[in-house]
């Protein structure tokens, strides 16, 4: 069970910055801030800097008198319990009068208190107000409903249709955030394989680069440099990088050092580029930089050089950096545990599935003192849930065991095959193993002997004892059907990533009481 860590110096999907989810929060939009002779801009500047008790008492005589600034401000405070009681029903009856003074924040708050009811009600009042919203403030509100689609909850099933149909109005309407959302919808970075189109990704890309977002003329570039084949074009992708570079985006210099070293195959060129955007703080830069010091690749290998980058990278947040430092010293001799524990749990917190699935066996192995299934699993469950192949086969094997969750064959199953869909030999023969005995599934020792046979040609040695003790008690027809059976399941489109519905939940503490990935927090009152 127990794996090696190992890191590498991989190429990011995407220039722009990775969200887990969209942000519905408006936070100071152009439709939303506060107007500069608003009598309530001392209360909203109180609340930004923290002096919650004593904005709220500045805001509350405005709001009596009918502010509608003021009157946001309460219900804000109101949501968030920040200077006030959290009341539910006091914030968002602050909004809708609010929302009755044109206060557009007001308006966008209680739609999303009420998206997040359980009253199917209460959810189709918060859509129908954002779509009257839409009318007006075609950008921000669309930008909002394009979310509420791709999303969907509970009785609100989501709708990449609607999805596309209303990020591309709040597009038109000129919000760049929309725009790259369509980019983004159309790479498949939100699942949807049916809209997956590069070109129409790329248009969009061009649109927010021609209204200037530096991002979006960083990730145009390196798509025509290093993107789809059929659309590549090396001119047009420095042109747009240059102007990347020119307005001040040093992701630009990743693009073209990664160009460098993995198109045109000039190492000494990438370096030179990575440099440069390690000395704009570009924190990938600086681990690729590193990377090239450390292995020698464009320059003489200069081991110590390489490692003070990568630890200036993880200074700067970068998880790949403390997922490499992590490696170092836990592979020390002796391991720097408490060091290399630091930097891995840096690392899980950064989102990193490999830094996770590692945690998780640190924690399980018993290394930092007692063995803590709960917080192994914890962690697996985590980069599992990413879709991470060793993670899904290690949670796979602690739930077959029962260590540190409860037994049960049925999610052991699940996870082993979501590994095995992605290539993974031991968990194929795991999966193998759990058919033949009829484990949390029904048994068939065809798909056994299929399964174990696919295992074995994935590299899995030890598959050839199965493969061969079940073929011993075969007739002719469970032969013809075992081979069958093996065609079948190799003619299947391998999945890289685990589909939600399929993710077993295990009932198990949350690591480090940090909150679940995406959950929104309140937006705060914002002034200009």
């Amino acid at each position: 069970m127990r794996s090696k860590v190992v890191f590498s110096f991989l190429a990011l999907a995407s220039l722009l910055p990775a969200q887990g989810a969209v942000s519905m929060l408006t936070e100071s939009t152009e439709s939303a801030a506060v107007e500069a002779g608003s009598p309530a801009k001392q209360a909203i500047a109180a609340f930004e800097a923290g002096r919650h008790v004593e904005a709220v008492g500045m805001a509350k005589p405005l709001a009596d008198a009918g502010d509608a600034d003021a009157l946001y401000l309460m219900g804000f405070a109101h949501e968030s319990g920040q200077g006030a009681e959290v009341s539910r029903e006091k914030a968002l009856d602050f909004y809708v009068k609010a929302a009755a003074g044109k206060n557009q924040n007001a308006v966008y708050r209680r739609a999303f208190m009420l998206l997040g009811s359980k009253e199917a009600a209460d959810r189709t009042a918060g859509r129908e107000a954002l779509e009257a919203a839409a009318v007006s403030d075609p950008a921000i509100a669309g930008r909002i409903l394009g979310e509420v689609y791709l999303r969907g909850s509970e009785g609100f099933p989501a709708d990449s249709a609607k999805a596309l149909s209303w990020w591309t109005k709040a597009g038109d309407a000129g919000d760049v955030a929309s725009i790259l959302l369509l980019a983004r919808l159309h790479e498949g970075q939100f699942g949807f394989p049916e809209l997956l189109h590069q070109k129409k990704a790329n248009d969009a890309y061009a649109k927010a680069a021609g209204l200037g977002d530096a991002g979006a003329m960083a990730a145009l570039g390196s798509r025509y440099l290093s993107g789809d084949e059929k659309l590549r074009d090396e001119k047009l992708g420095r042109e747009w990088l240059k102007k990347a570079i020119d307005a001040g985006e040093p992701a630009a210099h990743l693009a073209l050092g990664d160009y460098e070293e993995n198109v045109k195959k000039d190492l000494k060129a990438a370096l030179a580029h990575y440099e440069r955007g390690k000395d704009a703080g570009q924190v990938d830069s600086m681990v690729r930089a590193a990377s090239c010091y450390i292995d020698g690749k464009g320059t003489d290998k200069d081991v110590a050089r390489g490692w003070k980058i990568l630890e200036t990278a993880a200074t700067s947040g970068s998880a790949q950096a403390h997922l490499a430092l992590a490696a170092r010293d836990l592979s020390a001799d002796p391991p720097k545990l408490l060091a290399g524990y630091g930097h891995l749990v840096a690392a899980s917190r950064g989102g990193l599935p490999e830094a996770q699935n590692e945690l998780g066996l640190l924690y399980l192995s018993g290394r930092l003192g007692d063995a803590d299934g709960p917080a192994g699993a914890a962690w697996l469950t985590r980069a599992a849930q990413a879709g991470f192949a060793n993670a899904q086969n290690n949670l796979a094997i602690l739930f077959e065991q029962g260590a540190g969750v409860d037994q049960n064959f049925n999610n052991a199953g699940q996870l082993y095959a979501l590994a095995a869909n992605q290539g993974h030999a031991g968990a194929t023969l795991a999966l193998a193993r759990l058919v033949a005995r009829g484990a949390g599934t029904d048994p068939s020792l065809t798909k056994a002997w299929a399964l174990a046979s696919l295992a074995l040609e994935r590299g899995e040695k030890s598959a050839q004892e199965l493969v061969d003790a079940l073929a011993l008690g075969f007739d002719a027809t469970q032969k013809q059907a075992a081979a069958k059976e093996l065609e079948t399941i190799k003619a299947e489109k391998p999945k890289t990533e685990a589909p939600k519905p399929q993710t077993p939940k295990v009932d198990v503490p949350s690591p480090g009481g940090t909150p679940a990935p995406g959950a929104p927090a309140p937006a705060a009152p914002a002034s200009r």
